[in-house]
C-alpha cells in the first residue's frame, strides 16, 4: 500500500468518501473537490478542514468578495444555479465562508465547467456520486424521469460530464486516475436505465478501465439504516495485458458478500445499534432538548397521519420497538413516508406527542460524528433577515444526499487486498 493516496471527489457533498478512507487508516491527500451547492461544500469545509475564514478572505469587503464569487456557478439548493442578485443578498460573513471553503477544499465547483487540463496528475482515487434525483423512485414520483439520458439536461445526466473530463485528460496526455468509484441508487440496473449504464461502462472501457459493480446495503456494514446502494469500482489497466488479466481474475472472484465479510473481519468494523445513535434529551436543560423540540410537529391531522403510517422507533416508555433498522434517510423527515418516529412529549401546547429524527441524528445514522454536526453549526452566520446559513432542514437534506460512511469503509477496505495483488 502507498503511504498516502491522492483523491479527487467529484459531486463531493459533505465528504463521505474522505471520511471513510480516513476511518480505515488510509492516509489521503485531497487534490480537489467539486460541488456547487454552497451548503454542502461549506459543511465539507467545516467537517474536514476548518470552521473559520482564511486570513486573506477575512480582509476583503463585500464588493471584493462578490467580484470573486460571481465567476463561479453556485447553487443555493443543489438543483439550479444561483443568480448574482441572490448572491448579493447574502451577508458579508456568508460570502466569506463561501470563498474560504472554495479555496481551502480546492473546490472546482461546477462539474460542467471543469476541463481535463484542470485535473491534477497522479490521482489514485476519483469518486463520483452523481445526483440520483432522476433515477430514484422518490424522484420519479416528483416527475424527475429523464434518468441519465445523454443531453437530456437532467441532473443525473451529469454523469457524462465525468466521461468528458476523463476523455480530455487522456487527449491531453495526462495520467489517468488509478481507480474510479461510482455510487448511486440500484435503480441504475432497472430496465429503464440499464442500457445507458452499460453504455457508460463501455465508455470507461475505451478509456482503459475495467469495471465491476456491486449491490450493497448500509445495514450490512454495521450501520442500522436500510439503505441499498450500487457501487462500482473501475481499475485503470490501459494497454497492460498482464494487469488486465490480474484485475479480471480479481473481479471474477469478488462478490458483494465477500466485500461485506472482508470488512466484518477487519479491525475497523464496529456495529452500531439504533440506541447508539439516537440522542435522547435528559431534561429541558439538556442541549439536545431544543433539537428534539425543533423536530416535533404541530398536532395536526396530516402529522397524525405521519405518526400512524410510519415505523415507531421508540415507544412511550423510551423502549426500542421491534424495528432493527431505520428506513432510508431521505432529504426530509417531516414527510410521509419518513425514516421513523420517536415518542416525545415536549409539554408544549399545540405540539404532537412524537418527533422526527433530528439533523444531528440524521448525520449520525449516515456515519458522521456528533463533532461533525457541531462543527457545521458552530459558525452558522446569518444570511439575511435573521435567517441562518444552516437551518434544520438544510442539514437534514445534506444528510439525505450523502453516502453512509460505514458502507464506503467496507467498499474501500478491499483496496488493501487489491493493491497487494496489483503490486
Amino acid at each position: 500500500m502507498k503511504k498516502e493516496y491522492n483523491i479527487v471527489e467529484l459531486f463531493s457533498g459533505i465528504g463521505s468518501q474522505a471520511r471513510a478512507l480516513k476511518n480505515i487508516g488510509i492516509r489521503i491527500n485531497v487534490q480537489a473537490t467539486c460541488e456547487w451547492d454552497i451548503h454542502a461544500f461549506i459543511a465539507y469545509d467545516a467537517i474536514h478542514e476548518s470552521c473559520f475564514n482564511l486570513p486573506e478572505v477575512e480582509r476583503q469587503n463585500k464588493q471584493e468578495l462578490l467580484d470573486k464569487l460571481k465567476n463561479y456557478t453556485l447553487s443555493n439548493d443543489g438543483k439550479e444555479a444561483m443568480n448574482y442578485q441572490t448572491l448579493r443578498c447574502y451577508s458579508e460573513e456568508v460570502l466569506k465562508r463561501i470563498l474560504s471553503a472554495i479555496k481551502r477544499t480546492n473546490n472546482l465547483v461546477d462539474i460542467s465547467s471543469v476541463t481535463g487540463a484542470q485535473m491534477p496528475d497522479d490521482t489514485d482515487i476519483l469518486t463520483y456520486s452523481f445526483p440520483c434525483q432522476d433515477l430514484s423512485n422518490v424522484g420519479a414520483f416528483h416527475g424527475y424521469n429523464k434518468g441519465i439520458d445523454k443531453y437530456s439536461g437532467s441532473r443525473s445526466s451529469l454523469l457524462w460530464q465525468v466521461g468528458r473530463i476523463l476523455s480530455e485528460m487522456k487527449d491531453n496526455g495526462k495520467e489517468m486516475p488509478r481507480y474510479l468509484v461510482l455510487e448511486n441508487v440500484p435503480t441504475l440496473l432497472s430496465a429503464r436505465h440499464i442500457g445507458n449504464f452499460n453504455l457508460w461502462i463501455n465508455e470507461l472501457e475505451k478509456l482503459g478501465y475495467i469495471s465491476k459493480y456491486f449491490q450493497l446495503n448500509a445495514k450490512d456494514f454495521g450501520i442500522p439504516q436500510n439503505r441499498p446502494r450500487l457501487l462500482m469500482l473501475s481499475v485503470f489497466i490501459g494497454n497492460d495485458k498482464h494487469r488486465k488479466e490480474v484485475v479480471n481474475k480479481y473481479f471474477e472472484n469478488l462478490t458483494s458478500r465477500q466485500i461485506v465479510e472482508m470488512y466484518k473481519k477487519s479491525r475497523y468494523y464496529k456495529e452500531k445499534r439504533i440506541l447508539d445513535l439516537l440522542r435522547i434529551p435528559q431534561g429541558k436543560d439538556d442541549t439536545l432538548w431544543d433539537e428534539a423540540v425543533a423536530c416535533t410537529p404541530n398536532d395536526t391531522k396530516s402529522r397524525k397521519k405521519i405518526w400512524m403510517e410510519n415505523p415507531k422507533i421508540l415507544d412511550e416508555k423510551g423502549n426500542l420497538t421491534s424495528e432493527e433498522y431505520i428506513r432510508t434517510i431521505t432529504t426530509k423527515q417531516d414527510r410521509n413516508p419518513n425514516s421513523g418516529n420517536i415518542c416525545f412529549d415536549s409539554g408544549i401546547v399545540g405540539k404532537g406527542k412524537f418527533r422526527y429524527l433530528t439533523p444531528r441524528e440524521c448525520l449520525l445514522f449516515m456515519g458522521f460524528r456528533d463533532k461533525d454536526y457541531e462543527n457545521i453549526v458552530k459558525n452558522n452566520p446569518k444570511v439575511r433577515n435573521g435567517a441562518v446559513l444552516f437551518p434544520r432542514d438544510k442539514i437534514i437534506r445534506m444528510a439525505g444526499n450523502s453516502i453512509p460512511v460505514k458502507l464506503l469503509e467496507g467498499f474501500f477496505y478491499q483496496f488493501y487486498h487489491l493493491e497487494r495483488i496489483i503490486e
